[in-house]
């Protein structure tokens, strides 16, 4: 096809979701960061503000090439700084803009931050099975799933009033795996006590919500995609 003077040429997938059936829904994808040196050795991070490792910065180029294709009109991130290089790596691919909003941070896990899971489980026994299987149980110092849930909601939901140019297009937010999961969580409105049903992601792996609804009082979120994955790290083959 030819373009005459001031003519634009759409990609397809522009061309799909602006005029096909799914023209109306708002994707929203939550990708976890990649890893980083504590992810290695299983030490809890919390809101550390770890690094991503060389692993992990090969990790997320993987996932900008993947999630490049998918029509994002904004790039939101934890201003954590694992997150946020992770953030950086896909607007390096896609030309967007990265929005720091730290109500992405991830869980503040008080007292157990920079213990592995092994020396949690040995000052505190019992204490990290009763935090996975109940959202409203708070390790010492920290918050519960559900407050993690309360804060995050309010970045949705401020999107889908402020983004007008949402519906038939992809926002992307780049968080943490407890994040992601408690928001997800939020989003669906499942009940408290269907919260541990969402496992843990893998770094750099995403979610994939769409909104069906008619408005923000009603938005019907649906969970497409639950920890999917551009390339599987060589460290868990």
């Amino acid at each position: 096809m030819s373009l005459g003077p001031g003519d634009t040429e759409l990609r397809p997938a522009e061309s799909n979701v602006r005029t096909g059936k799914h023209a109306g829904v708002r994707r929203l994808i939550l990708l976890r960061h990649g890893q980083t040196e504590w992810n290695a050795v299983e030490r809890m991070q919390g809101q550390t503000d770890t690094e991503l490792s060389e692993l992990g910065r090969r990790q997320a180029k993987d996932a900008a090439r993947e999630l490049v294709g998918h029509d994002a009109i904004a790039l939101v991130s934890s201003d954590l700084r694992r997150a946020y290089d992770t953030a950086v790596a896909l607007a390096d691919h896609s030309g967007l803009e990265v929005v720091r909003d730290r109500r992405l941070r991830e869980t503040s896990l008080g007292e157990w931050e920079g213990l592995t899971h092994i020396d949690v489980d040995e000052r505190y026994p019992g204490a990290r099975q009763t935090w996975r299987l109940n959202a409203d149980f708070t390790p010492p110092g920290g918050e519960s799933k559900l407050e993690v849930g309360a804060r995050a909601l309010p970045v949705v939901r401020e999107l889908f009033a402020a983004r007008a140019d949402w519906p038939g297009r992809t926002i992307i937010l780049v968080a943490h795996g407890g994040l992601i999961a408690a928001l997800t969580a939020a989003l669906l409105e499942l009940p408290q006590r269907n919260w541990p049903v969402l496992g843990g992601l893998a770094n750099t792996s995403w979610v994939q919500l769409s909104s069906h609804g008619p408005s923000i009082e009603q938005p019907g979120w649906r969970l497409d995609v639950w920890n999917a994955a551009a390339k599987v790290a060589p460290d868990v083959l």
